[in-house]
């Protein structure tokens, strides 16, 4: 079987690609599960109800969110009504929405989960160790594979992860930085792995903004406003190849361009 799991989707260029390429990667790479990260999906920061319902509607099989979770107003009393939607599962219990999926395909069931990291990061979560080493017994027996994301700054809180997983996750994959590694290999007991997947979105540009905002702040530090920006338009993710057991054979960095 194959996942392919696209990297945090940036504004409506990265909604564009995503919503063209989806269906046709699906045919070509005979492709069962499409998972997204579309935390940034809106305006480069969040994502609406409507947005999430275009994904879906145009191939994703599951949206996951990171860190700007919240940053679309509204969305908190939006979020409990997508049953493909999962926000990341270490934030307080009282916040809404799922906190992981099950998606089943051919009869195989794939338990979906994103953990927040606590290095260089905002939000104040709990231990995304121990929130995975929870999820897995709370769900033990209605899973046939895991993917589990790692959405923080750190890389070596990323690797930590895979390690901590090896074995237990048919693939440990993060997002957050917007830059795909070099790093795609299968750990020692069948796991997938990879540091970052990427940005699915304006590859000219810096992290998916438009540059000369950006590079002004760098130089004097006032404050401006950074748009999405709009050139060389990619998609970016990790593609799994895995058996009937949910352990790992293949992993690889998935780019591609609109025709």
């Amino acid at each position: 079987m194959k996942l392919l799991f696209i990297g945090d989707i940036v504004g409506k260029p990265g909604r564009d690609i995503v919503c063209a390429l989806a269906p046709k990667l699906r045919a070509e790479r005979s492709i069962d599960f499409i998972i997204a990260n579309a935390e940034n999906a809106a305006a480069g920061a969040g994502i609406t109800g409507t947005i999430a319902r275009t994904l879906l509607d145009h191939g994703v099989d599951a949206i996951t969110l990171g860190d700007h979770v919240w940053d679309q107003k509204g969305w908190e009393s939006e979020i409990g009504s997508f049953d493909r939607v999962c926000r990341p599962a270490n934030l307080p219990a009282s916040c809404p929405g799922r906190d992981h999926l099950i998606v089943e395909r051919n009869g195989f069931r794939l338990l979906v989960f994103t953990v927040l990291g606590r290095n260089f990061m905002g939000p104040k979560v709990d231990c995304p160790f121990l929130t995975s080493d929870a999820l897995l017994a709370k769900h033990a027996g209605k899973f046939d594979g895991v993917l589990a994301e790692i959405h923080t700054e750190a890389t070596s809180e990323k690797q930590a992860m895979g390690w901590y997983l090896d074995g237990r996750a048919t693939a440990v994959l993060g997002t957050h930085t917007h830059v795909a590694t070099a790093d795609a290999s299968l750990l020692r007991r069948q796991t997938a792995f990879l540091c970052d997947v990427g940005m699915t979105g304006p590859y000219e540009s810096v992290l998916g903004r438009e540059i000369a905002p950006v590079i002004g702040r760098f130089i004097d530090g006032m404050p401006r406003r950074f748009e999405v920006a709009e050139g060389d338009v990619r998609l970016s993710g990790a593609l799994v190849e895995f058996n009937a057991a949910g352990r790992a054979e293949k992993v690889e960095l998935l780019t591609a361009r609109q025709p």
